[in-house]
């Protein structure tokens, strides 16, 4: 197994620590002290300069301005992202963009990808269900009336609902197949209820009242639903380990300073072997996140579906990222509760990401029912 990334791959990286390297995470109020959310937006700026950079255009082919990168480099991007906290619906819409390339009709496609590779188009994904614990494909329905589907239906938790141009729905048939429905964000039939995350962002609960969506915008091929929610998976799991890679980085800046009795707390044994435990925690996030990863880009086969590398990638960084964050807290003491330090917004961006990615006991189960359908050996 060879996880050395390719030239084109690190050149994304090195566009994304600049482009990242101005980004205070402290750029809006803290959702400690903030009654709704702390921003109407996301950051526009940031958007602007990811598109400068072609960040937004990774995943998609050179007809559309993109640089024909896979699964691994938005990742890798990603990773970066969560490091700042970055305000940015960049999962979403990549995610998003590339299932219609892959996926898409030509119109829809012609029309769509070049302009989301640019940023002038945002995209997002409602993959949380009705509740957020039941599959979200089930949570509207989907029937074609004439040259159109007709959605009725709630997704809950939408990211960037309010100001991205098209949610991408996931809907079931009479048939029992799921098909894909590019939902502008104001159109007849389509209602927005505000929610707001533990991170204070926006969220959205999207009703649908049959709506009427032409068929055009509708993504019918199969796989197409289950292929984009293992990317999102898999991103988010970057996400997970690019936040607790800063998280550790600053418990050891810190407790390297921190003095008690005259030396550095980072000195003690007990502080030490919890450190250490954290960072063998976000070593294994970070190698099953790259099996995941490579495992959709690649198509490669193995003894499982890729889903049962996703759905280890997800357990560890579900577990990992909360461990983590603990950890910290513990070790940085009252300091860490400190409005004016930074460690409480990665606590909430971390509880965010762990509910985002579901408890790994389910995943587990998952995992599990995967192993008893393919025996190995």
């Amino acid at each position: 197994m060879d996880f050395t990334f390719t030239e084109e791959q690190q050149a994304a990286v090195e566009a994304a620590k600049a482009v990242f390297g101005g980004v205070a995470p402290d750029g809006v109020p803290s959702p400690a002290i903030t009654a709704g959310a702390v921003a109407d937006d996301f950051d526009r700026a940031l958007w602007t300069k990811l598109a400068d950079a072609d960040l937004l255009s990774l995943l998609l082919a050179a007809e559309y301005g993109g640089a024909g990168l896979d699964a691994i480099a938005l990742c890798l991007v990603l990773r970066e992202a969560a490091k700042v906290l970055a305000r940015v619906p960049l999962l979403e819409s990549s995610a998003a963009a590339v299932a219609v390339q892959a996926y898409g009709g030509e119109e829809l496609k012609a029309e769509l990808l070049a302009r989301a590779g640019r940023g002038e188009v945002v995209l997002t994904v409602a993959a949380n269900g009705r509740t957020g614990h039941d599959p979200a494909e089930l949570a509207v329905t989907a029937r074609r009336d004439g040259d159109a589907w007709v959605l009725d239906g709630v997704q809950t938790a939408v990211p960037w609902a309010e100001n991205a141009d098209f949610t991408v729905v996931p809907a079931h048939t009479g048939a029992g197949r799921t098909v894909l429905a590019l939902v502008p964000r104001v159109h007849e039939g389509v209602v927005l209820g505000q929610q707001i995350s533990t991170t204070g962002e926006r969220l959205g609960e999207l009703r649908l009242e049959s709506a009427r969506i032409t068929a055009r915008d509708v993504i019918d091929a199969d796989g197409a639903w289950e292929w984009l929610r293992e990317l999102l998976a898999t991103g988010t799991c970057a996400l997970a380990l690019g936040l607790g890679e800063r998280v550790l980085s600053m418990t050891s800046a810190y407790t390297g300073k921190r003095e008690q009795f005259g030396f550095p707390v980072a000195t003690f044994q007990a502080v030490a072997v919890q450190a250490a435990d954290r960072y063998i925690d976000l070593r294994a996030m970070e190698a099953t996140l790259w099996q995941a990863a490579w495992r959709i880009s690649t198509g490669a086969g193995g003894a499982l579906p890729a889903s049962g590398d996703v759905a280890v990638a997800k357990i560890w960084a579900s577990e990992g990222v909360r461990r983590v964050v603990q950890t910290a807290q513990h070790l940085h003491g009252g300091f860490g509760a400190d409005v004016d330090y930074p460690l409480h917004r990665y606590h909430a961006w971390a509880k965010h990401l762990e509910l985002s990615l579901g408890p790994a006991a389910a995943h587990e189960e998952a995992l599990g029912d995967l192993l008893a359908a393919h025996p190995l050996g």
